[in-house]
């Protein structure tokens, strides 16, 4: 049984690119209860030995036909991973078992695997759109690489690779992130992710939209480039998702982009998940209790409880991801707990949290403009929230708790406050961060100053932008802050920095001003004008795309910006380095380092 209703679990006809269609069902409050009490996610399998060794014998490596959407792994822990991989509907022989193989770093022809298991529950793998996850927890060893691959009759996969976690107690000298987010397919092609596919990094962080919910050109601008050859057409809804069958859809045509294969077949991801792998902008409406977001369905808290549910359905099909279930839970929102820690031995503890399910409605500001006075504290509920009580709770008794050289918490949405004018005319256009929720983001500030949390640093997505600023108790709003560009430096307590998005629509973009003489003039002047109201950014940019790169070591943490040529489709789409900033261990110090890192990678495209 899914989350969801659906016609049944065959073909209810074939679409023109081959993805079965399926008929939405509506069901009244009673069975959605129901439904969602008894849901049968798409859990990993538990492989067996196999009766047959042919089940492993290689014929042909896929072209993809019968792996369609390739490989990829995620859920690192210290002795294993989750492994991935979606079977072709066509291709599927029911009574072929599915074989796993596994086999060590200096072993990629897999001539001595260290590992091998059958799936054969034929039912479980077509009820979810024919995704099958196998978890590896307690059968690998700490701190390794490994190569993987899928074997159905006959056919291999694509070989992926895959890490796992060091042991928590590890003394680890040096961890290297790629952190992406913001991928809107309709908006560019994925030749950051060609690069990321080539990175040597240790891990793969994506802080959230890694799909998108529209298909009618909801989220593109003025700016915006026409590619007829990524234009989407959901099989249910009208642009807008409907059911279940729109989000399988959508998460289908996104791991079908071949760069975006790549970079999850070279490293183990960490997922989270943002808005617009539900819904734009969405939040929790306590009154009617459901979520309610920018879409057509949002009035309808049966419809949009249904729709968010559908889509958490589909992202845990389509996603290696590590997340608790309670299905006890009443309540939706706390069925799905996103929040957790990633150890990387004594250097890192990464801390995730989940900025969408639990969050408060935005607010009401006063006069409906938000500025200085009418978004102050003394006009938000006390007990206004973000992250909800629980997780708040969670999240601070974790940070307070680390003893690792770093404390990394990757938050998908801007934690630092971003204004526009100075004084009284100041405007904080950015309710959808936390701007919007300034009494609990005092709230967490002032628990890491007065807790002495040291080497604090936040990684963002979200805004689709270059960001790299301060985390402060206090924030300097008034003329003094634009005329000389001061913060209060007594006040900082870590840094933050904003992963660019991979193709999603930045100002420049929206504005039409992202190319030729309009881009050389805007460019230097919006990161000027941006940097100089708000005096905590030591960068901004909004024209351009790509992921960045972030390394922890015992001396230091770097953040390496790269921009990348959304408009060509390939993995050698033009590639810079943009920026580079550095924070020294044990103090809260953004450093400007990019001419260095420049000269260290070659040049200025790397």
């Amino acid at each position: 049984m899914t989350i969801s209703g659906q016609a049944g679990d065959g073909d209810d006809g074939d679409r023109p690119d081959g993805n079965p269609q399926r008929e939405s069902v509506a069901y009244d409050h009673g069975e959605l209860v129901s439904l969602l009490s008894e849901a049968d996610l798409a859990f990993a399998q538990d492989p067996h030995e196999a009766h047959d060794e042919s089940v492993y014998e290689v014929e042909s490596v896929d072209d993809g036909e019968v792996f369609p959407q390739s490989v990829a792994s995620g859920g690192p822990t210290p002795e294993g991973v989750i492994l991935w991989t979606r079977v072709d509907p066509g291709a599927f022989d029911p009574e072929a078992p599915l074989g796993v193989v596994v086999a060590r770093e200096d072993d990629p022809e897999f001539d001595d695997p260290c590992y091998r298991g059958v799936v054969d529950d034929a039912e479980a793998i077509a009820a979810h759109d024919h995704t099958v996850k196998v978890d590896l927890d307690g059968v690998l060893s700490p701190d390794e690489r490994y190569h993987y691959r899928f074997v159905h009759d006959g056919v291999a996969s694509r070989t992926g690779r895959c890490r796992t976690l060091p042991d928590p107690d590890a003394a680890v000298e040096s961890l290297r992130l790629a952190v992406m987010t913001c991928q809107n397919y309709a908006n560019g092609y994925f030749g950051a992710l060609g690069h990321v596919a080539e990175e040597d990094v240790d891990f793969l962080v994506h802080v959230g939209d890694f799909i998108y919910e529209s298909t009618d050109g909801a989220f593109t601008g003025v700016g915006s480039p026409d590619l007829p050859d990524r234009e989407l057409e959901l099989p249910v809804g009208d642009g807008r998702t409907q059911d279940l069958a729109d989000y399988r859809y959508l998460h289908r045509s996104y791991r079908s982009d071949r760069l975006l294969q790549r970079a999850l077949e070279s490293h183990t991801l960490v997922p989270a998940w943002d808005d617009h792998e539900i819904a734009n902008d969405i939040y929790w409406d306590e009154e009617v209790d459901a979520p309610r977001a920018d879409h057509p369905l949002s009035e309808d808290p049966e419809a949009m409880t249904r729709l968010t549910a559908d889509a958490m359905h589909a992202w845990w099909e389509y996603m290696p991801g590590r997340i608790n279930y309670h299905p006890e839970a009443d309540r939706l929102q706390d069925r799905f707990e996103l929040w957790r820690t990633f150890r990387f031995g004594d250097l890192v503890d990464l801390v995730m949290t989940d900025e969408r399910l639990f969050r408060d409605p935005p607010k009401d500001v006063p006069g409906g403009v938000p500025t200085r006075e009418a978004t102050a504290p003394k006009y938000e509920p006390e007990d206004r929230s973000m992250l909800g009580d629980d997780q708040r709770e969670w999240f601070l008794e974790a940070v307070t708790d680390s003893d690792a050289t770093w404390t990394v918490w990757t938050d998908e949405v801007l934690t630092i406050p971003l204004k526009v004018g100075a004084g009284p005319l100041t405007l904080f256009p950015v309710q959808g961060g936390w701007d919007g929720y300034v009494r609990e983001r005092r709230q967490v500030m002032e628990h890491l100053d007065a807790n002495d949390v040291e080497n604090f640093v936040t990684l963002t997505g979200d805004a689709h932008c270059y960001i790299a600023g301060y985390q402060q108790t206090r924030y300097d709003d008034t003329l003094r802050g634009l005329l000389l560009g001061t913060a209060f430096e007594s006040d900082r307590v870590g840094v933050e920095f904003m992963t660019p998005p991979t193709t999603s629509l930045n100002v420049a973009e929206a504005l039409g001003v992202d190319s030729g003489l309009r881009r050389r003039l805007t460019e230097p002047l919006l990161s000027w004008l941006v940097e100089a109201m708000n005096p905590h950014v030591e960068l901004f940019d909004s024209h351009h795309w790509g992921y960045s790169v972030v390394e922890f070591s015992r001396s230091e943490c770097r953040y390496l910006g790269y921009s990348v040529d959304k408009t060509e489709d390939g993995a050698d789409a033009g590639k810079e380095l943009l920026v580079a900033k550095r924070v020294p261990e044990g103090r809260v110090e953004i450093q400007d380092v990019t001419e260095a890192a420049r000269r260290t990678e070659g040049g200025p495209n790397g």
